[in-house]
């Protein structure tokens, strides 16, 4: 089977930073963007706890979703397997430049963050107590 384009990048190399990862063009003509928001360098340093990147993922989707801005180019946002970022994906082509100032908002938004978080209750989240805020809130000033 041939391997897929994300499995081709040297991990041993990577950085914690904002990365093009794709950018697709639907069958309709549409194009997508994929961002790899690394948080932390892989093999490397201690990957995120998966309660903390769990809360994070609520928070962040939460956010994106309601920017007034880019809240209708969101598609998605959600934690690597590897627990060691997250993966933007955006209508429209962009480059990482583009998304700096959404990116630093998110993450101002998500260390400030106080309260419930959105999405998690039993009725709303298929594992809704493994969350760690505070976890999520010292990431995300890193």
């Amino acid at each position: 089977m041939k391997k897929i384009a994300s499995f081709t990048v040297d991990h041993n190399r990577l950085s914690r930073g904002i990365f093009l990862s794709r950018s697709d063009t639907t069958p309709s003509g549409d194009v997508i963007t994929t961002f790899d928001i690394r948080m932390t360098e892989p093999n490397r340093q201690e990957p995120l706890s998966g309660a903390a990147i769990h809360a994070m993922e609520h928070l962040a989707a939460t956010f994106l979703r309601n920017h007034p801005s880019w809240g209708d180019r969101i598609i998605y946002w959600g934690p690597m397997g590897c627990l060691t970022g997250n993966y933007l994906i955006v209508s429209g082509e962009l480059q990482p430049a583009d998304i700096l100032p959404l990116m630093r908002e998110t993450f101002e938004f998500i260390a400030g963050f106080e309260g419930d978080i959105p999405g998690a209750t039993p009725r709303d989240c298929g594992n809704y107590s493994f969350m760690d805020l505070e976890s999520a809130r010292r990431e995300a000033r890193k």
